[in-house]
């Protein structure tokens, strides 16, 4: 005999538990999913896919490629299942390597939940699923389909899973994309351009202590330009250089040396010239070559596009109803929301939850913010159309 359950009158109603969120989020912060790691990210694609699936989705998992994990596709039926509709598009890898839980575990302290991934992003995916959990918990209905997309290589640029990202987006309505919400609750509309670059010496070796003379150091001219890189930083496009390797023995001339560098650019403009200086550096110098070649690139997705102000501000107005404000900014942080905002599809950003410590062994959120954000997604699920 089915029970005679009352639906609840709006997303308000819904029956989000606190401590209930908080015990089902911890396997997805302790199943550890680096990104170039992909068995440990086919790990966190099984927890996500059995959670996903208890919700009451229909799941996909899409084979891995170029060295990553899988992606994860979970739809959830809609009686226009196949007609555009909202995609919320999100990444499991992380910057930790396994074994951080050691130096960040799991834990709760005064208001606050640590460990490593819980920020960016697996508690923004994670509230998202909550409020479609709840939604078709309540027998409530979407007015559009509800699809996610759930990524293995976000953190190294989206090289393997760009256009499987873009081409779902084109299939649908708007893109939810619940990265961390900024400190005052904001949200990003518009993302400035971020593009990557390796930078590789080749020199000459030999023996460091009795035959110095004869080599060429590949590390000594990639630190002089390292600083000539990072000296090029402006306003408006900035540059960084965040890995470096170089070097097996202290005896040994090293002959090849290499790093990465990290462009972030305010407008298309920005971006190209940004990247000629770049390549421009490339030189040869007393016998040691200096290689610039340019890597993977996030595009700019222009802030203030009235396609993504009218989801704003239907967000907007979701917030004031749970009781924050929701304000918005452009960010110089490249997301996947870069491809889905420059195709012109609208696009919200960081509306997952709230915390800091963000790619370090401080990395948490705030415990109330696991409800606030639920509820949130939950009324863009049932209100958008």
């Amino acid at each position: 005999m089915a029970l005679d359950r009352a639906k609840p009158a709006s997303f308000l109603d819904l029956a989000f538990d606190s401590e209930d969120m908080i015990r089902r989020l911890r396997p997805w912060i302790e199943t550890e999913s680096p990104t170039f790691d992909a068995e440990a990210v086919a790990r966190m694609v099984d927890v996500v896919a059995y959670d996903a699936a208890a919700a009451g989705a229909s799941l996909e998992v899409i084979p891995g490629r170029m060295g990553c994990g899988p992606s994860l596709r979970a739809r959830f039926p809609h009686a226009d299942q196949g007609k555009p509709g909202i995609l919320v598009s999100g990444h499991l890898d992380t910057v930790h390597p396994v074994g951080t839980l050691a130096q960040n575990p799991w834990r709760r302290e005064q208001g606050r939940i640590f460990g490593p991934g819980i920020q960016d992003m697996k508690g923004g995916n994670f509230v998202a699923l909550e409020a479609m959990r709840q939604i078709m918990r309540a027998g409530m209905h979407t007015r559009l389909p509800v699809t996610f997309l759930l990524t293995p290589d976000e953190e190294i640029g989206t090289p393997a899973t760009r256009d499987l990202i873009e081409q779902e987006a084109l299939m649908n309505k708007y893109v939810i994309v619940p990265e961390p919400a900024h400190r005052d609750n904001g949200c990003v509309i518009g993302r400035y351009a971020i593009a990557r670059f390796n930078l590789e010496t080749r020199g000459v070796p030999s023996h460091a202590g009795w035959a110095l003379k004869d080599g060429r150091s590949a590390i000594a001219l990639m630190a002089r330009k390292l600083l000539e890189v990072e000296a090029m930083t402006t306003e408006d496009c900035t540059f960084s250089v965040g890995v470096i390797h170089a070097g097996q023995w202290v005896n040994c001339v090293s002959s090849t040396c290499f790093a990465e560098a990290l462009s972030m650019a305010k407008t298309d403009a920005d971006l190209e010239a940004g990247v000629a200086k770049m390549l421009g550096l490339s030189t040869s110098v007393n016998d040691v070559e200096f290689v610039v070649t340019r890597g993977v690139t996030r595009p700019v997705w222009k802030p203030g596009q009235p396609q993504d102000m009218a989801l704003f501000d239907v967000a907007k107005g979701i917030a004031g109803r749970i009781g924050f404000e929701l304000t918005h900014e452009p960010s110089g942080g490249g997301s996947d929301g870069n491809f889905t905002g420059a195709l012109g599809i609208p696009t919200i950003d960081s509306t997952g939850v709230r915390g800091a410590g963000l790619h370090t062994l401080n990395e948490h959120i705030l415990e109330d913010s696991l409800v606030e954000r639920a509820q949130f997604h939950a009324g863009l699920f049932l209100e958008l159309a």
